[in-house]
């Protein structure tokens, strides 16, 4: 079923779910939206299933027509979503007719946003999932990003009988600096007590090496023992590694499976939703957390995210 036409892709914008999983011994990576909670949250929001696809656009959003009529949520970081040129609220359900425009600007602080749409947008599953993993060129829309012209597929569904809103008390707020709490990797022995001290106490800026791949981090130099080599072992979401620089390296949804670079930290899963909305420029922090504390956050989350229906306002 034809939902939308698009006029803009907007700067990167891709096909995302809660990722595909059960093949990194494959080398397939995870892939998925890089905020979770936004996500959930879009679909819920239209009454869909948490995992079904969104559109995940980063920094600056597409413009898109409505090829019917439907119903969308708008998630994430703040993109000014705009109706035929007006103003409409983020973190609610919104009706669309035939033939409406909905168009997103720059995003200030965060850096993506999802929309949903009634029913999911339908792409061919690939291992599961209709996640876009662009490197790989599969998944989504061809296993790329949008582009103009491009047809947005959903399904025939029946549309809500009532609209929804996020509590405002659960809608993030999104910072330039981020505080991320970690646990000592696997490698952590493999660094001085004052390169271990530098990483869960300096300031760093994510650099200009940045996307659902991976966050190169600019800073004061994590110090290793000795080489920064290993025997390639398993990466996945949250890792960090630090390379012989000393720049850590915070692996992110697009990752390779495995990596020969040591991990002195791994971020929880809770904060993975944070760092995906992080730009070029925006400054991290690490804090050390227990690996008994970063369970009872996960647990807390994943709660969260289970009940996150039952919490929504009805319009």
């Amino acid at each position: 079923m034809r939902l939308f036409s698009v006029i803009k892709p907007g700067l990167f914008t891709t096909v995302q779910d809660l990722g595909r999983y059960g093949y990194l011994r494959f080398g397939v990576p995870i892939s998925g939206a890089m905020d979770q909670f936004s996500l959930v949250a879009a679909n819920l929001l239209v009454g869909n299933k948490p995992d079904d696809a969104c559109l995940e656009a980063t920094i600056m959003g597409p413009e898109l027509q409505a090829l019917g009529e439907t119903q969308v949520a708008v998630t994430g970081a703040n993109c000014s979503p705009r109706i035929n040129g007006e103003d409409v609220p983020m973190w609610r359900t919104l009706q669309l007719q035939k033939d409406d425009t909905v168009s997103f600007g720059m995003m200030p602080t965060g850096c993506r946003a999802y929309l949903s749409i009634r029913g999911g947008v339908n792409t061919p599953l690939v291992l599961g999932s209709r996640s876009t993993y662009v490197r790989g060129g599969f998944g989504g829309l061809e296993g790329r990003s949008l582009r103009g012209d491009d047809v947005i597929e959903g399904f025939d569904v029946l549309p809500l009988d009532t609209g929804y809103s996020m509590p405002k008390q659960l809608v993030p707020q999104f910072s330039d600096h981020v505080k991320v709490r970690a646990v000592l990797g696997p490698q952590a022995e493999m660094f001085t007590g004052r390169g271990v001290g530098v990483f869960f106490s300096g300031l760093f800026r994510v650099s200009a090496e940045a996307d659902r791949m991976g966050y190169r981090l600019e800073g004061l130099r994590v110090e290793l023992e000795g080489k920064a080599d290993i025997v390639s072992d398993a990466l996945l979401p949250g890792a960090v590694q630090i390379p012989k620089d000393g720049k850590p390296i915070i692996i992110m949804r697009d990752a390779q499976t495995t990596g020969g670079y040591p991990k002195i930290a791994v971020a929880i899963a809770v904060d993975l939703s944070v760092l995906g909305q992080v730009k070029p420029g925006c400054s991290v922090t690490f804090f050390k957390v227990t690996l008994r504390e970063a369970q009872e956050r996960a647990r807390e989350f994943f709660r969260l995210l289970k009940d996150l229906s039952s919490v929504l306002l009805r319009d």
